[in-house]
């Protein structure tokens, strides 16, 4: 066994191999506190030569044993990956992808166990570092190391590695090689350009240390490298073969205005490819799509850094037309429709109550989310025939990442006590459909009426850049995420950032990229956020309509009882009697919602009636339910019922009951308090 360990933040981090999973290509385990990830690699040692891209899978696995859990459900094992392993399955992956050799084809899997969990130290930090130290000693041509970290920040102070529950105006994780950054991946309460470059800073600086021990266990016990073939003369002969004959083609097939001209303009001229290139038994349709691909890179990659000139005409600071409808549908709590360029989105906001909230069990424990954003991303979006089903990594990252950008502006649960629910279905995408997700989420939760503090904006940064000069693109489209080198989200308000999201395909980015590309953005959102103003400027002043109207009143915690009732039969009563939903907390926080406001009152009152005393002196209106020769008996208070005696019934003399009332009559009385036996007393005198 080989060990490295060293003192992290104030905790110490291990490294370790030759202990578990030996058969495997690369493993070691990772310890920080006592939480514990066995990270393997395996690589297939023959090449799939036919590929025109890497075949790569990660999969990060949390074991509920490792917290000392057994699975819920019916199945009491673990099946299908949660939310959270897919989106750190996605996030392992991410800064590891771009640092393998380009011409390694070779199918690979990375595997993240979680083994051990001491509910403080996150896995997912953990899991890059184990992930990467498991490629560079397993031999296979990968150019790490890589190591990440976990940024928090407060009171004008950066943290490193946060515990689980620290609270934090930042969650960064960003994840980068010696030079430089590779992935970001965060969420803040609109913090400024400049903190967040300085959060940046101190992440990169913070898991150098990291990098150092995982380059001396290689030192010490690496695997003998892999040979990793060259391209063959054949393919180089044959690139060049095909761009002197279709250059001009292709170049007339990037002039088209929009994307479905320029797609199928460029599939006529690959078909005049395949048919030219016919009956050469060396050519595969690997190797030819990655020739086709290579031309039209270089192609589109070298007028932009030439002549700043962009597929479609703009140049790179430019961004495309933008256009908001808000209110689009009839029957929704709120709705809007966002395009800029050819990438469409409606986002539909939905309200519900407390029973509404998604209750998430992980190996952190069991929580509820009161704000949930879903992203869809249909086949018909981009043209093509696709399986519908569940929603895939691409969906859950997507969405998540505007969960990051939204969720920082919602108002508290005290404020506003709704669960709230937003769904962006993409229409149509060419590039940036995560931030016309945030953007029309922002303005779908403002056509409900959600008061929000501010609207939030996206927007996608690319970048091209070669060994002396690179070119930082705003708004990018489709071919520019595909055929660049980054794909740099931005979102926020006018006051900050709210979400960072950040993935290369070179082996990293300076911090003057960066920079600039941050400030580059900011431009771009401001932009937007004007534009968005067109269609709606604030949140409207009143819920919609369509909108369940929902109360919170506060109750003595000694009266909840009193107001669910044996086996809940009070309160299953009150919602039969008015329709509303009534959720009751610990505290005696009582949230009730209604779909019509005189239902809520309804229900409202039902319950103070019960939980809370009346006030003497003051007036309710009541029911008469029986009548006695001495007096009548009044449900005047929730359930309460008092007494009004004859001789209360009016200022002058009294004969008989039912000269003055008749039971089911609704009447006024005024609360004169209780007498020794605790029966309310009532008044009618003051009506006359």
């Amino acid at each position: 066994m080989f060990k490295r360990k060293i003192m992290w933040g104030d905790r110490p981090l291990l490294i370790e191999t030759g202990h578990f999973a030996n058969q495997a290509t690369g493993a070691v385990t990772v310890r920080y506190g006592d939480t514990i990830v066995l990270c393997t690699v395996v690589a297939d040692r023959k090449c799939s030569t036919d590929e025109d891209f890497f075949p790569l899978t990660v999969n990060y696995v949390e074991k509920a044993y490792a917290a000392g859990k057994i699975p819920g459900g019916f199945v009491k094992r673990e099946g299908r990956p949660s939310e959270r392993e897919t989106l750190i399955s996605r996030l392992i992956d991410r800064p590891l992808r771009p640092l393998f050799h380009e011409n390694f084809r070779n199918e690979t899997q990375i595997i993240c166990t979680v083994l051990s969990f001491d509910g403080e130290n996150d896995a997912d930090i953990i899991s890059i570092i184990g992930a990467s130290a498991a490629l560079v000693l397993s031999g296979i041509p990968f150019m790490g190391p890589v190591a990440a970290a976990k940024i928090g920040y407060e009171n004008d102070k950066f943290i490193l590695n946060p515990k689980i529950g620290y609270e934090s105006n930042l969650d960064l994780i960003i994840a980068g090689s010696r030079d430089g950054i590779l992935m970001v991946e965060s969420g803040s309460n609109e913090l400024s350009e400049a903190n967040m470059m300085a959060a940046l800073r101190f992440g990169h600086r913070s898991f150098q240390p990291v990098i150092d021990i995982i380059i001396e266990l290689a030192e010490e016990c690496a695997k003998e490298p892999w040979d990793v073939p060259e391209k063959s003369s054949e393919f180089k002969q044959i690139t060049a073969e095909v761009s002197k004959k279709f250059l001009r083609d292709i170049k007339k097939a990037y002039g088209g205005k929009c994307k479905h001209d320029r797609n199928e303009a460029l599939s006529q001229v690959k078909d005049s490819i395949i048919e030219y290139l016919a009956g050469r038994e060396e050519v595969t349709d690997g190797m030819l799509n990655e020739i086709f691909t290579n031309i039209c890179a270089d192609f589109v990659r070298g007028r932009i850094l030439s002549a700043g000139k962009r597929v479609d005409g703009r140049s790179p600071e430019d961004i495309r037309q933008i256009s908001v409808e808000a209110s689009a549908l009839p029957n929704v709590h709120g709705s809007a429709v966002f395009q800029r360029g050819e990438t469409q989105a409606i986002a539909v906001a939905t309200l519900g109550t407390a029973q509404d909230e998604q209750v998430v069990d992980s190996i952190i424990g069991e929580y509820k989310e009161r704000f949930m954003l879903h992203y869809n991303f249909p086949p018909f979006s981009v043209g093509e025939v696709g399986r519908l089903g569940s929603p895939g990594r691409r969906e859950i990252g997507h969405g998540k990442l505007a969960w990051r950008a939204i969720n920082p502006v919602l108002p508290s649960r005290e404020k506003f006590p709704y669960s709230i629910r937003v769904v962006s279905e993409v229409l149509s995408c060419n590039g940036s459909s995560s931030m016309a997700t945030v953007c029309g989420a922002s303005l779908a939760l403002m056509d409900a009426g959600v008061p929000i503090k501010s609207a939030v904006a996206g927007i996608a940064m690319g970048l091209v850049i070669d060994s002396n000069k690179h070119e930082i693109l705003s708004d990018i489209m489709g071919e520019e995420d595909h055929l660049g080198d980054m794909d740099f989200k931005v979102a926020g308000t006018e006051h900050g950032i709210t979400a960072l999201q950040m993935d290369v395909k070179v082996t990293s980015v300076t911090f003057e990229i960066v920079e600039k590309a941050i400030l580059q953005a900011r431009v771009g959102r401001l932009h937007i956020l004007n534009e968005m103003a067109k269609g709606l400027k604030t949140h409207r002043t009143e819920l919609n309509e369509n909108a369940p109207k929902m109360t919170t009143i506060t109750i003595p915690k000694d009266k909840i009882r009193e107001v669910i009732g044996s086996g809940g039969k009070v309160i299953r009563e009150i919602i039969d009697r008015t329709g509303a939903k009534i959720d009751i907390d610990d505290d005696g926080n009582v949230a009730v919602a209604a779909q019509s406001a005189s239902s809520l009152e309804e229900a409202v009152n039902m319950i103070k009636g019960i939980a809370v005393d009346p006030v003497c002196g003051t007036v309710y209106s009541g029911k008469v339910v029986k009548i006695m020769e001495f007096g009548a008996f009044i449900n005047f208070y929730g359930n309460r019922e008092g007494l009004v005696h004859i001789s209360e019934m009016s200022s002058k003399r009294v004969e008989k009951v039912t000269d003055v009332v008749r039971e089911g009559d609704e009447v006024n009385v005024k609360f004169l308090g209780c007498d020794s036996k605790g029966r309310a007393k009532l008044t009618m005198k003051f009506t006359q």
